[in-house]
């Protein structure tokens, strides 16, 4: 005798399994391995951490993109950051200083346990050095401060950085739209000074 299955309809009592989600997963890149650094950020993060004034949430941001790197010996010595953050160990805000500590402490122990390997470093090239130490030229000029002030060097790394690090037509013109406003907006020019209009905000609005 043959035999057949019967399919009988679902009853309300038996719902569908729900299909399981799809898996979501995340692409890492190269920038995005701690001991790849790119010399322009630490540096970047260096200028805002010693620039007078900021406040507390650019410290901690600072620091906490730092703590995701581990620099080399070479790059500790080339951008002095090593001196930045150990100084920033004595900071009065308690959450600065203790970040601080963790990541003087971490880079520390991992220098001398690996003084022999190499890490990969990520430099910018001569002719895009000298462009952008043009731009910081005329920011210290619209600012009315002297040459090379820590000021206009924070704003023109925040700039670049926006640029995705690039010497493109939007890191010309948004330096161009800087420059204009530094140089003919007395009130923002003031506000920036003094630090009561905060750096990546003020660069952020002349984003194009």
């Amino acid at each position: 005798m043959d035999r057949f299955v019967v399919r009988r309809a679902r009853g309300p009592e038996s719902p569908r399994r729900p299909a399981p989600a799809p898996r979501a997963y995340r692409q890492a890149t190269i920038e995005s391995l701690k001991a790849v650094v790119v010399v322009e950020d630490i540096k970047r993060w260096k200028s805002m951490l010693e620039l007078p004034g900021q406040p507390k949430e650019n410290l901690i941001e600072a620091l906490e993109e730092l703590k995701k790197k581990i620099p080399s010996k070479e790059v500790l010595l080339s951008t002095k950051i090593g001196h930045t953050v150990n100084k920033m160990r004595k900071h009065s805000d308690h959450d600065v200083a203790s970040l601080a500590k963790d990541i003087y402490t971490e880079w520390r122990t991992f220098i001398k346990d690996h003084s022999n390997k190499p890490s990969i470093e990520v430099r910018s090239d001569p002719k895009t050095e000298a462009f952008r130490k043009n731009a910081r030229k005329l920011l210290c000029e619209a600012l009315d401060l002297e040459i090379d002030h820590p000021l206009a060097e924070n704003i023109e790394r925040e700039a670049f950085h926006l640029a995705s690090r690039l010497i493109s037509a939007p890191y010309r013109r948004m330096v161009r739209a800087l420059v204009f406003s530094l140089k003919h907006k007395p009130e923002i020019r003031a506000e920036v000074k003094t630090g009561t209009l905060a750096v990546p905000a003020f660069v952020q609005s002349h984003k194009k």
